[in-house]
């Protein structure tokens, strides 16, 4: 059985209605009253599955609210309660109603079987059968004297004739005589139809020839009751056969009416006393049985009745929480118009009032979200860095492109002064003071081009600042904007130290083969035809002539490659590889004496132009190891690792040695061509490292 379905209201009142109605066809069942006798048993039975359902369904939903009221469910406290009250109110009245159902009832059912009802009943039937004995006794009396008259007759028409005098006479339905052989002699019948006269039966002939007389009561066919009378017929002559004399004498309707009612209460007088433990048991079972499917049903409907009761409440109570939570969408079902009802209704109009109210202020709310999203929009896409600052130079906002030029979390120095920021990175200390000085001189509108040595060299910012207009307290102030024109500064150097290679590409190394053609000539004509002094020297001059210009050759072509553009091919590489690599071939680096690696396990694949990247990582161990040439001790430290700048993934590889170092006056222009601490090289190794 699917309870689920059974719990519903609709199953579960069609059920109650079921069983209800079995346990009131038990009344007329028990009584034995009409059809309903033969199906006791069956509503007995139908009803004891009625109690268990109920029984079961009742305990199903007791279950379910002590579970939700030990949950702290909404409302569970309160069905509970009402439960409980319910409960004891139908359960008190049905038990007593009960108990003095069954003492008055086992009190009524021993009230039927009084003495004095059990001696009327056989003084009335004693009676009736001592008035039938005496009109028995006055007919066999009477037979018997017509019987002696019979005797003496001895012509069968005679005989006919007296027997119909007779049977007028003694008002008889029917005589007849019979032989002992069982031959009819004559016969006279009140019944013109039959012709044939009623025969005795052996029991009568075998009265007849004990001599004996034979008297019984026989019932009709139309519900009456006749008297069977037969007496022997002895003839005073000698040698005349002892013949039977036959009379049938109906008694009056009366009688066998009376008769048969005071036999009928009787017996069933008997049997009820008989009867009376058992039924007595019925008549409680059956009341049972209508208790418990009374009390099961009340208690079943009041569960259902507190359910429709609580809900409303519990509804509200949800409702209210949902209000507290901050869901104004909330609305309740109106189940009734009742007082609940009416609560319901009023708390719908109450939230839908705040929803309207939240809806405006939430709408006021997102216009306001939406201009401050569409400003962050248009600042986050700038390709300049944006500052707002207070009037006295608090940081208000930024935008992400300020933290990626600057390399700094700004966040943290929001509602700071500006002039943390440089306290705290001293290289932003150029950008703060000239901020500073700007909005402590109250400066409308200006521009600065200002100079950061940042860790990745030297970096170069135009930075313009305008006040806003003081309209609140909270509008005004400062806005600065600036751009790192680094990288143009940087491309208008390369541009010109380009042409300047091409030029010198063009004037110098032209002129260079021939110059060392011409060298080389002259010492292959020349120096077999000088000897002592004059050969050295020839020899001195014309190889130092052409070591001079391979040398400038080298320089040109090195200026030449520095002035091309670069053109990179990125393919997926593995960095720490790579760089074990490029280790490998200075392992033999006498300058050297110790190679760290620290690489991390976990790098991904970095899509950089391997060949760029291993002419860069050559230069700058071939620097290093120029650099700790002198030192005995000389150490290189490479390290990769994972790295978060500007919010995107990336590589940092780190190169140190424990090298002297650049002087501190070399390091905004170590990338510039032709700056080099070396007294040997071209000094363009770091710009073209730059530059891949």
């Amino acid at each position: 059985m699917n309870f689920r379905r059974v719990l519903r209201p609709g199953p579960a009142i069609g059920l109650s209605i079921i069983f209800l109605a079995a346990s009131l066809l038990l009344t007329p069942a028990v009584e034995n009253k009409g059809f309903l006798g033969d199906f006791y048993g069956g509503l007995v039975a139908l009803n004891v599955i009625g109690i268990v359902i109920m029984t079961t369904l009742t305990a199903v939903n007791i279950y379910r609210l002590i579970r939700q009221f030990r949950a702290q469910v909404l409302g569970a406290r309160l069905a509970l309660r009402f439960v409980v009250i319910f409960a004891l109110l139908a359960i008190i009245p049905l038990s007593l109603v009960y108990y003095f159902s069954v003492y008055f009832l086992s009190r009524g059912v021993d009230s039927w079987f009084d003495v004095r009802i059990e001696q009327a009943l056989d003084d009335a039937l004693l009676l009736g059968q001592t008035s039938l004995e005496a009109t028995k006794t006055d007919v066999v009396i009477r037979l018997r004297q017509d019987a002696a008259q019979v005797s003496k007759t001895t012509s069968p028409f005679g005989i006919i004739k007296l027997l119909e005098e007779l049977r007028l006479e003694g008002d008889f339905s029917e005589m007849s005589l019979h032989s002992l052989s069982g031959r009819v002699i004559a016969s006279s019948s009140g019944d013109a139809i039959s012709l044939t006269p009623s025969a005795p039966d052996d029991t009568v002939f075998a009265r007849i020839r004990q001599r004996k007389t034979y008297a019984q009561v026989e019932p009709l066919f139309d519900g009456g009751l006749q008297l069977r009378i037969a007496v022997p017929v002895i003839s005073d002559r000698m040698g005349d056969p002892v013949r039977l004399l036959q009379g049938l004498y109906p008694l009056p309707l009366r009688y066998s009416r009376l008769g048969e009612s005071v036999q009928s209460a009787s017996d069933e007088y008997n049997r009820l006393k008989f009867l009376r433990q058992p039924l007595k048991l019925n008549f409680v079972i059956t009341l049972t049985l209508v208790t418990l499917m009374t009390t099961l049903i009340a208690l079943w409907l009041a569960i259902y009745s507190t359910r429709r009761l609580v809900a409303p409440l519990r509804e509200l109570a949800e409702g209210t929480r949902a209000v507290a939570s901050g869901d104004y969408q909330k609305q309740l079902p109106v189940h009734s118009t009742d007082e609940l009802g009416v609560l319901v209704s009023s708390f719908n109009q109450m939230t839908n009032q705040i929803r309207l109210a939240q809806e405006a202020t939430a709408n006021s709310q997102q216009q306001t979200e939406a201009q401050r999203t569409y400003l962050e929009t248009v600042l986050t896409h700038l390709s300049s860095g944006v500052l707002s600052l207070a009037k006295d130079g608090t940081l208000r906002t930024h935008n992400t492109i300020a933290e990626s030029i600057l390399a700094v979390d700004l966040t943290a120095f929001e509602q700071h002064p500006i002039t943390t920021l440089g306290e705290t990175h001293s290289q932003l200390t150029p950008l703060s003071s000239a901020i500073t000085r700007h909005t402590q001189h109250n400066d409308e509108d200006w521009q600065d081009q200002i100079v950061l040595a940042s860790p990745y060299g030297r970096q170069t910012l135009i930075c313009r600042g305008t006040r806003l207009p003081e309209t609140t307290d909270t509008l005004s102030g400062y806005v600065v904007v600036f751009d790192d024109i680094s990288a143009l500064i940087r491309a208008q150097r390369d541009a010109a130290w380009g042409e300047v290679a091409r030029r010198l590409a063009h004037e110098i190394k032209n002129p260079l083969t021939p110059i060392q053609l011409s060298a080389e000539r002259i010492r292959a004509k020349y120096l077999k035809h000088l000897a002592g002094t004059d050969q050295t020297t020839l020899d001195r001059a014309t190889r130092t002539i052409v070591a001079q210009v391979d040398l400038m050759k080298s320089l040109v072509d090195a200026f030449s490659h520095y002035a091309q553009p670069m053109q990179l091919k990125p393919v997926a590489t593995e960095l720490n590889r790579l760089l074990q690599d490029v280790i490998e071939l200075h392992r033999q680096n006498n300058k050297i004496n110790t190679f760290e690696l620290d690489l991390d396990d976990t790098l991904p694949l970095v899509r950089i132009d391997p060949a760029g990247i291993r002419q860069v990582l050559n230069n700058l161990v071939i620097n290093a190891a120029d650099a700790m040439a002198d030192i005995p001790s000389g150490r290189l430290k490479l390290r990769t690792h994972q790295a978060t700048r500007s919010k995107n993934r990336s590589v940092t590889l780190e190169v140190r040695d424990t090298g002297p170092g650049f002087p501190e006056e070399l390091l905004g222009s170590i990338f510039d061509p032709y700056v080099t601490t070396k007294t040997k090289g071209t000094g363009l190794g770091l710009a073209i490292t730059r530059r891949s």
